[in-house]
């Protein structure tokens, strides 16, 4: 379940940090999982789910919140799982009035193509067509998968990722273990491990961006361990300037079966 936001960061530049590709550990297979956005104030926002499917080794997955005033939010990616995870395409559609600008962001890792759709302040639909080198370590669409597969006492991982800002950009994601938190089930205490994945902007405009409000606040991600590694929640920006949102496991609520009628 791939339930972590994309960071739509700020003012990009280069950065030097090492990235690498995150062995497979944990294969993935079906899943579909339901979720919810909730808000600072522990207020749903959204309603959404997590679909994924896999042939050989192939993994598609999506992941979609939709909005009461009808926002969409949906993350597609493919990606394989080898010896390495390594992304194939992916695809991220923010539209409706929860978002700011409004965006439409595609690659294809193996062509580098990336395409970007994006409406400005004033209302106007802009295009950005490139060719890029794309690095083979990119975390778009799968960073909770690959949270499954990390050594968990590596003190830093680094991996790749493209935003749109609204020229697209590739920065890097610095994934760290915070520690473990508890939580409970049916009232059975358990404990998950938390990360926090931070944006590495780098360069001048890294040394600049806290001084002017600009560095984006970091993402954390709660996995459940084990041999069977599993989502819990995650909190974090959907794009920029944008608020804290907590995704979470949600169940299936049944109508109420009404009461057999007595003859």
């Amino acid at each position: 379940m791939n339930a972590c936001p994309v960071l739509l960061a700020l003012v990009l530049t280069p950065v030097a940090a090492i990235a690498e590709q995150v062995p497979v550990r944990h294969r993935e297979g079906r899943v579909h999982g339901f979720l919810v956005l909730r808000d600072q104030d522990d207020k749903i926002v959204a309603s959404g789910s997590s679909l994924q499917s896999t042939r050989g080794n192939r993994v598609t997955s999506e992941l979609s919140f939709h909005f009461p005033d009808g926002s969409l939010h949906q993350e597609s990616s493919v990606f394989l799982q080898g010896r390495t995870f390594q992304l194939a395409t992916y695809r991220l559609i923010q539209k409706g009035p929860v978002f700011r600008r409004p965006t439409d962001l595609s690659l294809n890792a193996s062509t580098g193509q990336v395409n970007v759709q994006y409406t400005d302040e004033d209302g106007k639909t802009k295009t950005i067509s490139e060719r890029m080198k794309l690095p083979a370590d990119l975390a778009n669409g799968m960073v909770t998968t690959l949270l499954y597969n990390i050594d968990a006492k590596a003190p830093k991982t680094v991996v790749s990722m493209l935003v749109a800002t609204p020229k697209p950009r590739l920065v890097k994601l610095e994934i760290s273990p915070a520690g473990e938190d508890s939580f409970t089930v049916a009232g059975a205490g358990l404990k998950a491990l938390r990360y926090v994945v931070k944006v590495d902007i780098g360069g001048i405009s890294g040394v600049i961006a806290p001084l002017v409000g600009k560095q984006p606040p970091n993402t954390q991600v709660w996995i459940i361990g084990g041999t069977a590694p599993g989502f819990v929640k995650s909190e974090g920006p959907f794009f920029q300037d944008g608020p804290l949102w907590r995704i979470e496991l949600a169940s299936p609520v049944s109508p109420q079966a009404r009461p057999a009628r007595k003859e």
